[in-house]
């Protein structure tokens, strides 16, 4: 989602991907409940209790609330690291074998664009399997049945995905397609790619502690629902609208923690997976197009004369 100049008060009064849904219930609960204090007030009832400002000093909730932020954007942005590294790898490794495997015989540049559609085919496996969703046509445009019957009994799919790009390399290796060497910087990248997969499970595997999580929504709760005691004296019946704003503000900066701190899903603040996969398919698809003299060996005139 991009945002520029041009378009900040549009931008700023967008619903779809901000957190007002989430908090507006919450917000208009703290509200009322200001304006019941107003009413209280306003019929002679001692509601207004200033002292209620020490119960919980706004430094220690305010560095709560950071401390919150803090730690779900650096979970968003090591996914985002994560899946950059995936990317990366992905586009050397697919630019290797394209490259490196040598085309002996009419079998060899299927069985390269086979290989360059399991690099996809991780990619894709990985999304979902981060998503905790099952195998699906995604996977099945870029696998055979067989294989894509195979990945829908496994419990870790982008691992049988690995499995079959690295059992590819060492046939090649084997048919003397690869030299060692290229072997080795092969399998290196694949196990480069793994790594980025084992770092995304630890995000999504590793959540906020609930106690953490529990205790701050109680502070926030206590100190949302005590503003109109503490206000009422000042502000008289506008207690309820300075306490809806500061309940919106403050549940606002929570939710925001919440929405990113498992990157993974599908909500509009999370990271666009199926973007990142689709660049990675038009990047094989137009490596595929191109044809590397280097590999080909059937297009030499002494290959084929010695064959």
């Amino acid at each position: 989602m991009q945002f520029g100049k041009r378009y900040w008060f549009r931008d700023t009064l967008k619903i779809r991907g901000s957190v007002i849904p989430a908090v507006l219930p919450r917000t208009l609960i703290c509200g009322l409940f200001g304006l019941l204090v107003s009413l209280l007030h306003q019929f002679g009832v001692p509601v207004s209790l200033p002292a209620l400002a020490s119960i919980i000093p706004n430094i220690v909730l305010g560095l709560m609330l950071v401390f919150r932020t803090n730690t779900a954007y650096e979970r968003f942005w090591e996914g985002r690291k994560l899946w950059g590294g995936l990317v990366n790898a992905t586009r050397n490794l697919a630019r290797q074998i394209w490259v490196s495997v040598l085309e002996k015989d009419g079998g060899d540049r299927p069985s390269k664009e086979t290989a360059l559609k399991l690099l996809v085919a991780f990619a894709v496996a990985t999304k979902l399997h981060l998503r905790q969703e099952p195998v699906n046509q995604e996977l099945k445009d870029l696998i055979s049945p067989s294989r894509y019957f195979t990945l829908k009994s496994m419990n870790n799919p982008p691992l049988e995905v690995a499995f079959w790009i690295s059992d590819y390399l060492q046939q090649q290796h084997e048919r003397d397609r690869l030299n060692i060497h290229q072997l080795t910087s092969m399998q290196q990248l694949l196990n480069l790619m793994v790594d980025n997969l084992g770092g995304c499970e630890r995000i999504l595997k590793t959540p906020m502690p609930l106690a953490y999580a529990i205790h701050l929504r109680q502070l926030l709760l206590i100190y949302c629902l005590s503003l109109p005691f503490q206000l009422i004296g000042d502000l008289g019946w506008w207690t309820g609208s300075i306490v809806a704003l500061i309940s919106f503000t403050l549940f606002g900066i929570e939710e925001i923690g919440i929405e990113i701190e498992n990157p993974f899903g599908r909500d509009a603040n999370d990271l666009p997976l199926d973007a990142i996969c689709e660049t990675m398919q038009r990047n094989i698809n137009d490596l595929i197009s191109l044809s590397p003299s280097g590999a080909n060996l059937l297009a030499d005139p002494e290959i084929q004369q010695d064959s």
